[in-house]
């Protein structure tokens, strides 16, 4: 052999990685947009449009906590998803992800959070949804910003973080691709487009009259993602109305085939499917879920044909 300890060199770092579990990640499954205006094209209701799943909390589960990017990592590397994630303020004016005003149930640490600097709350490990310790740290929203370019679109809820900040945040981070913020009222909605007009929000509302009434807010159409209800049976024409008018809508399965799932009272894999399906033809775009890896899973079949959405799935 020409070079023999070139070769021996590689095979024992093959080796050394396989057996310290080193092994590479794997290659992610992304959503991505080019900018603010290409990200509104990708949110705008087509018929041709790919159903696809936001991952509450980031797709939480053993092994990997929620509000992690760990875990952002993991369900990106099953399935395409954008991710819901939520921002609390820490003594010293920082941003972390937590969805609790509290530490104590997905972290090592106990109390507020708003009683810790960001440096104590550093200190601290998170908890999967077992109950476990990971070896993962709470990270800042800054950190999820610049970890989710060229990856997928961060969902920001509000928390105690109000409008303002969170918008401004996303500017700081030139971050109008791959961002989004919640918005929980009209006044909200208002505030945001008022603020930055290039920016995507997702509004809340499942009703007839307040698709309407939406329609005097001033805000277009195109800036918005609707997220209709975390309840099942809404009225075929809520949706139609909101297609009609060029936005997407979301439909949350956290609280109702999740939970059941969870319970024992879905059976099986198959029965979940099916669940999250009904969900897509009820009229919904986007199952925003706490088992994202099963809906993503349940709606690749629903991704695997020609649209012009295709461009923004890698």
């Amino acid at each position: 052999m020409k070079y023999p300890f070139l070769f021996a060199g590689l095979l024992g770092a093959a080796l050394l990685c396989g057996f310290s579990g080193m092994a590479p990640k794997p290659q992610l499954r992304t959503i991505r947009a080019r900018d603010a205006q290409h990200l509104k094209t990708f949110f705008a209701y087509s018929p041709d449009r790919l159903p696809f799943v936001s991952a509450h909390r980031g797709g939480a589960r053993k092994g990997f906590p929620e509000n992690c990017l760990a875990t952002f990592e993991n369900t990106l590397g099953q399935v395409h998803a954008i991710l819901e994630i939520d921002p609390h303020y820490t003594r010293d004016s920082a941003i972390v992800l937590m969805h609790d005003a509290t530490l104590d149930r997905t972290s090592t640490g106990h109390g507020k959070v708003a009683d810790y600097t960001l440096k104590e709350l550093q200190a601290f490990k998170l908890k999967d949804t077992e109950g476990n310790v990971t070896p993962y740290g709470i990270p800042t929203l800054d950190e999820a910003l610049d970890w989710a370019k060229g990856k997928t679109i961060l969902v920001l809820d509000k928390k105690d973080v109000p409008i303002e900040a969170r918008v401004r945040k996303i500017e700081q981070h030139r971050a109008e691709a791959h961002a989004i913020v919640m918005a929980y009222s009209f006044e909200e909605a208002k505030t945001c487009y008022r603020l930055n007009k290039k920016m995507l929000m997702e509004v809340m509302f499942g009703t007839l009259e307040k698709v309407r009434a939406f329609d005097q807010t001033g805000v277009p159409w195109q800036n918005v993602v609707v997220f209709v209800s975390h309840n099942l049976g809404i009225d075929p024409a809520v949706f139609r109305e909101i297609h009609q008018r060029g936005a997407m809508c979301m439909v949350g399965s956290s609280r109702n085939y999740d939970m059941q799932y969870a319970k024992g009272e879905i059976k099986s894999v198959d029965e979940l499917n099916r669940k999250y399906l009904s969900i897509i033809d009820s009229g919904a775009d986007i199952i925003e879920a706490d088992l994202a890896i099963e809906a993503g899973t349940a709606l690749k079949p629903l991704q695997n044909r020609t649209s012009s959405k295709a461009l923004y799935f890698r």
